[in-house]
């Protein structure tokens, strides 16, 4: 690739799309979001921790100013009735308290009578003038409060100037009357400075604990995903192939199905590619022996200067043989690599069962005759299913075949076929010579032939029956096989009547 050609693509691609692409793999990773969750869970509870006591703060600060003022304002409330205030409106000491008590707290105090007059002012500008206030005039039915103005910076409050007298009515009984109100305002400057100075502690300590948040998020995330980085770096050591040994990564219970699950999968890959290399031997084997015999008679034609023609014609004919041989390998190969292609589509069609298995019982009879094997097929009902007819065809043609190559002179052949409301069931069985037991696990696999010196008197490829198996598959279906060796066998199949459609 060109310098001009690589100048084009860094200007198509853009740094911002860069950008974008590095933001989206950093969200994607593990590690990014657990830091992410550990911050914010170990930050935002701190935040309104430290929000929640500086605002506590505040309010338990103006209750206990409003409470003192409260208790020193009834003091002087109760100075007001004994000195006579709220009928001369007029006294040197009581001046001087409110005076004093408007100057400690930075305040305001009025008194105001029972027709809502202001008769002392201690800014000496409302006096002589009406007020009308909701607090007020609630004060003056007994209910006395404050009122915090945070934006202003003060504090409002309402108290009953309160008068015991005599019932009336002889009973010797005393009566409480509210004889004014005194409306006083204080600042709360004091608390607003203190608010200003936890406010800047809490901002430091915030920003110290974020800080320290975000080294243990960081530690954290990178010990919690540690476990996780061992899987894939075991994982890329295999995948590079600088081991294929078992990893083990017990720190969870997670990680421990992760590693259970790809030392299986590399478990299957061995076995697989042992599988691979026995079939490439095997195949190597079975295409050089035809090779070989044509070699062999064509060498020995060759070396017979003077041969007859009754002897060309017999080499010819075995020479035939050997090419029909080789032809049947490299078909049945190519059948077992087309049905290996799990993604391939079947032809699949309702048919009737019973008349395709009339029809391939009518074509190997006469093979069956030859040998005075008997065929029986006993079909309990009716059968459609949703199948593909040519590997259908494939698989009841094998089993059947094979139950007659594999069998003796004077036996049987049974072929069963039943069904219930999801599947169909189809089962051949025989009087033939049988499957070892501990050939049983070895039978579908490629090439692989049980009673070897019988099975290459007979013929065939022995990769009949992993083309059969292969077949029942890709229709979803199952095979199984029981056998006594020396009596006879019995394969049963088993397939859906309607057709599941692989993903």
């Amino acid at each position: 690739m060109s310098s001009s050609m690589i100048e084009q693509i860094k200007e198509k691609i853009s740094s911002a799309d860069i950008e974008k692409l590095k933001q989206i793999l950093l969200l994607r990773s593990l590690r990014a979001r657990l830091f992410v969750i550990i911050l914010i869970v170990g930050i935002v509870p701190s935040m309104l921790m430290v929000y929640s006591l500086v605002e506590s703060y505040e309010d338990k600060a103006v209750q206990q100013r409003t409470t003192m003022v409260q208790s020193q304002l009834k003091i002087i409330a109760s100075h007001l009735i004994s000195k006579n205030y709220m009928v001369k409106y007029q006294s040197e000491v009581i001046d001087s308290e409110l005076e004093l008590l408007a100057n400690l707290y930075d305040g305001r105090v009025m008194i105001i009578t029972g027709n809502l007059k202001i008769v002392k002012d201690t800014y000496n500008i409302s006096e002589g003038k009406t007020i009308i206030s909701e607090e007020v005039i609630k004060c003056f039915q007994g209910e006395s409060a404050y009122y915090y103005d945070a934006e202003n910076g003060f504090i409002e409050m309402t108290t009953p100037i309160v008068e015991t007298v005599a019932s009336t009515d002889g009973s010797g009984s005393e009566t409480s009357v509210v004889r004014g109100v005194m409306l006083t305002s204080i600042s709360s400057g004091s608390i607003e400075d203190t608010k200003e100075v936890l406010n800047r502690n809490a901002t430091i300590l915030e920003t110290l604990m974020m800080m320290v948040i975000i080294v243990i998020a960081f530690i954290l995330s990178s010990a919690l995903t540690r476990p996780i980085n061992r899987v894939t770096e075991a994982i890329n050591e295999v995948q590079e192939g600088y081991s294929d040994k078992s990893i083990s990564v017990p720190d969870y219970v997670e990680t421990v199905h992760i590693v259970d699950a790809f030392n299986e999968l590399l478990a299957r890959m061995r076995v697989l590619d042992n599988s691979r290399q026995e079939f490439v031997a095997n195949v190597s084997h079975e295409l050089k022996t035809p090779l070989a015999s044509m070699k062999v008679l064509a060498d020995s034609l060759l070396s017979q200067g003077n041969a007859p023609v009754e002897l060309y014609q017999e080499f010819l004919k075995d020479i035939v043989s050997e090419i029909d041989r080789e032809n049947q390998i490299i078909t049945d190969l190519l059948a077992l690599v087309k049905m290996d292609k799990r993604a391939q589509k079947l032809n699949i069609a309702a048919i009737s069962i019973n008349d395709l298995t009339e029809l391939i019982l009518k074509r190997l009879r006469p093979i069956a005759r030859k040998n005075d094997i008997e065929v029986v097929f006993e079909s309990i009902r009716p059968v459609v299913a949703e199948v593909d007819e040519v590997k259908m065809t494939l698989i009841l043609s094998n089993l059947v075949e094979n139950a007659i190559k594999y069998n003796k002179t004077h036996g049987w052949v049974k072929v069963l076929l039943d069904a219930d409301y999801q599947y169909f069931k189809f089962e051949v069985s025989d009087s033939g010579i049988g499957i070892p037991e501990e050939d049983l696990g070895h039978i579908y696999e490629r090439f692989y032939r049980a009673e070897k010196s019988h099975s290459r008197e007979i013929g065939g490829t022995g990769l009949g029956l992993a083309i059969t198996k292969n077949a029942v598959l890709l229709h979803r279906g199952s095979i199984t096989v029981t056998s006594t060796f020396g009596e006879g066998s019995c394969f049963k199949i088993k397939i859906p009547l309607n057709y599941i459609a692989q993903n």
